[in-house]
């Protein structure tokens, strides 16, 4: 059984890491997300890390609730504004509108993300296979439910994922091939969705919220895990 966990890693576009059966078994990266999913091939199961369902307006409850889960690690978790946001063409309208919808304006770093959910978002609604996760609630299930003590782009951060991922029989190669020349800690990324993917497949993922919510287009809004 082949699964593809996904992050973005900026003007590189994507990287992709693929399982079968649970183990590593190759890297791509492409400038399109559309490209990297057909080039990987037939998968059951894709994972993105990346916000796909949006709500009219508020907050989404899967965002609130993975930011109280993760704690220490809670400000990896952007609050994502409704759906009517992102569609806006500058950050100050898109904040006016924010603020009408949810009482708070975006943050830069939410809004910057912008182009890549937008494309993301169209393969999702284009893809049943497409899932949203995010990286450190998958962590935080590969740690059994304890937040990790230190940030994604330390040294001792990178190397407490890779060895969780390990413990999972998830052993990421010293070459990589494509991914070789991505930052590490956009790997572990992709690495710990394609866990999270490989737990879907298998039907034993979970999912925040346990009800989610329902997007404009009839897909619910959850994070996996």
């Amino acid at each position: 059984m082949d699964v593809l966990g996904i992050d973005a890693c900026g003007k590189q576009g994507w990287v992709g890491i693929k399982l079968t059966d649970g183990a590593y078994a190759g890297s791509l990266v492409d400038v399109r997300l559309e490209a990297l999913i057909e080039r990987a091939g037939r998968v059951e199961a894709i994972a993105v890390d990346m916000p796909l369902g949006l709500v009219e307006k508020g907050w989404r409850t899967a965002d609130l609730q993975a930011r109280a889960l993760l704690r220490a690690r809670r400000s990896s978790v952007f609050l994502v504004p409704p759906r009517p946001v992102w569609w806006q063409l500058d950050y100050v309208a898109a904040g006016d509108l924010c603020h009408e919808l949810t009482g708070r304006r975006p943050s830069r770093q939410a809004w910057a993300l912008a182009p890549k959910l937008l494309e993301a978002r169209a393969c999702w609604l284009a893809d049943e296979r497409v899932h949203e996760v995010h990286p450190e609630v998958s962590f935080l299930a590969l740690a059994d439910g304890v937040p990790l003590a230190y940030a994604k782009k330390t040294w001792r951060g990178q190397n407490v994922r890779r060895h969780l991922l390990a413990a999972a029989g998830l052993t990421l190669p010293d070459e990589l091939g494509e991914a070789d020349r991505i930052p590490a800690d956009d790997v572990l990324d992709a690495a710990a969705a394609a866990w999270s993917a490989h737990r879907i497949a298998l039907g034993a993922a979970g999912r925040i919220p346990e009800v989610p919510e329902v997007d404009a287009e009839g897909r619910v809004i959850e994070i996996r895990y």
